[in-house]
């Protein structure tokens, strides 16, 4: 497998693709793993803060039956690997972006498997909040609606960016599997010329990008964590 890897006519080429197409995966890889996120945590964060509130004792029950449908329908969607399900969303993809492959159309299946990862994740960080700032809240007389976004959300936003952090990184990972359906970005690269081509050094070097970009997000993920964090601060 890595015979020739470093060779004179492997070199050049790797020094070609880093020139000429490289740089816009980069881009790709970053477009689409921040806008799938975005929708990700626009479904998954009410629903994750639903699963809490809802519950029996929380600020706002909902009916049972609705409660569990939701549980059943995130807990199916979590349990579907990732390229099988890329391949189940092709209609909707089809609907929402008139193809199937492509940059924009592997956004669609991103979204389908991290808004229930990231509900998930929200229902975690609910959770952590103290109750007894919640009963302090409902015994002055806020609302349902005020105790979810003056009290739990504010008191949950480290855990949330962590979280959300963790999101992003696992994201990025699926957007590199979806170069198989046609996405672009890294993981196209790294499947057309290391998969297809046979050139392993250039899928190295995707490789390597890779991490490099899970390096960024992580770092200022937990550096936004740690500052929004009351209790670090004197």
């Amino acid at each position: 497998m890595f015979d020739g890897l470093f060779s004179s006519e492997s070199l050049q080429e790797a020094l070609r693709i880093l020139q000429e197409e490289i740089p816009f995966a980069i881009w790709e890889t970053f477009y689409v793993t921040v806008l799938s996120t975005a929708f990700a945590i626009v479904i998954g964060l009410p629903l994750g803060v639903l699963l809490v509130v809802g519950e029996k004792n929380g600020v706002r029950p909902l009916p049972a039956w609705l409660l569990k449908a939701l549980n059943v329908i995130i807990n199916l969607l979590r349990s579907i690997p990732f390229l099988i399900l890329m391949i189940m969303v092709f209609p909707l993809s089809r609907l929402i972006i008139g193809t199937t492959v492509g940059t924009n159309a592997s956004i669609v299946p991103l979204v389908v498997a991290a808004f229930p990862f990231i509900a998930r994740l929200v229902e975690g960080s609910m959770r952590e909040v103290n109750p007894n700032v919640v009963e302090a809240a409902q015994s002055m007389g806020a609302t349902p609606f005020q105790i979810i976004w003056k009290v739990m959300i504010p008191e949950s936003i480290p855990s949330l960016i962590s979280n959300a952090t963790v999101a992003i990184t696992t994201i990025l990972g699926y957007s590199a599997m979806s170069g198989i359906i046609g996405g672009g970005g890294l993981g196209k690269i790294a499947i057309d010329y290391g998969y297809y081509r046979y050139k392993y050094l250039i899928m190295v070097l995707a490789v390597i990008l890779l991490i490099l970009l899970v390096q960024v997000f992580q770092s200022i993920g937990t550096h936004l964590s740690i500052k929004s964090d009351k209790r670090l601060k004197k």
